[in-house]
């Protein structure tokens, strides 16, 4: 695991310009609920939307501006995490990455939006489904829990094993179970990180500005480094297989 974090450290100081080009489409996408016609708020660097505001103001004009702002945000961050994961292998196997952008990007980005959009759709139906039923709310985060290592590493399985979509998730799944522990301490990182950082900038400013900081500031810098830590994870699933 030590070296895994040395690795996405080398990496993310190494490829630190084209990382922070990458990160506009991270600002993009979480740029898009905010400005977009529907009720969201922003906590701990992350953008939540208000399913029981959705629901009391929905006409045919809100529904489709969600629909479109949901899709051109998965869209930008699809973008974001083939870009970060192209970097990855290109680093590990040293291909051109000028070639692989340009070669495969296209194709990844289709496939990693299809994934992410599936992993919305399908929370999206759970969180919905719990609230039209007046059902306890652990139970979509119950969901969300069950989804995640179907769609965790898929992405990454996307453009390093160059797969499509249905052998993504398998392979990507075995993964998540064989090594468990890489995504428990993929997560420790994620909270420990944002909540430092956001705390930080509550701190300084105590006001409502600061989550807009913490937004921009995981868009330009944490969102790529965990990308790319789970990225580097997913890699060491090829040195196992030679074991």
């Amino acid at each position: 695991m030590t070296n895994v974090i040395a690795y996405t450290a080398r990496a993310y100081y190494s490829n630190l310009r084209v990382i922070l080009l990458f990160s506009l489409s991270f600002i993009i996408a979480f740029l898009i609920p905010i400005l977009a016609f529907f009720p969201t708020y922003n906590d701990m660097g992350a953008i939540f939307v208000r399913t029981a505001s959705e629901l009391l103001n929905l006409n045919i004009f809100s529904f489709s501006v969600i629909i479109v702002s949901v899709l051109f945000s998965l869209i930008f961050l699809s973008f974001a995490i083939v870009a970060i994961n192209i970097i990855v292998k290109h680093s590990r196997v040293h291909v051109r990455i000028k070639k692989e952008v340009f070669e495969g990007l296209e194709k990844y980005t289709s496939r990693v939006f299809a994934v992410l959009l599936l992993f919305t759709f399908l929370l999206s139906v759970f969180n919905l489904a719990v609230y039209l039923l007046v059902l306890p709310a652990y139970l979509y985060y119950i969901v969300a829990l069950v989804l995640t290592p179907f769609f965790f590493y898929t992405p990454s399985s996307i453009v390093i094993d160059d797969l499509k979509v249905s052998h993504a998730i398998k392979m990507g799944t075995l993964f998540f179970f064989r090594r468990f522990d890489y995504f428990l301490v993929w997560l420790a990182i994620a909270v420990i990180v944002l909540a430092f950082f956001d705390f930080i900038f509550l701190a300084l400013s105590h006001t409502a500005i600061s989550g807009y900081v913490m937004l921009a500031f995981n868009a330009i810098f944490i969102a790529p480094f965990l990308v790319l830590l789970q990225s580097e994870m997913y890699m060491k699933r090829f040195a196992m297989l030679k074991r």
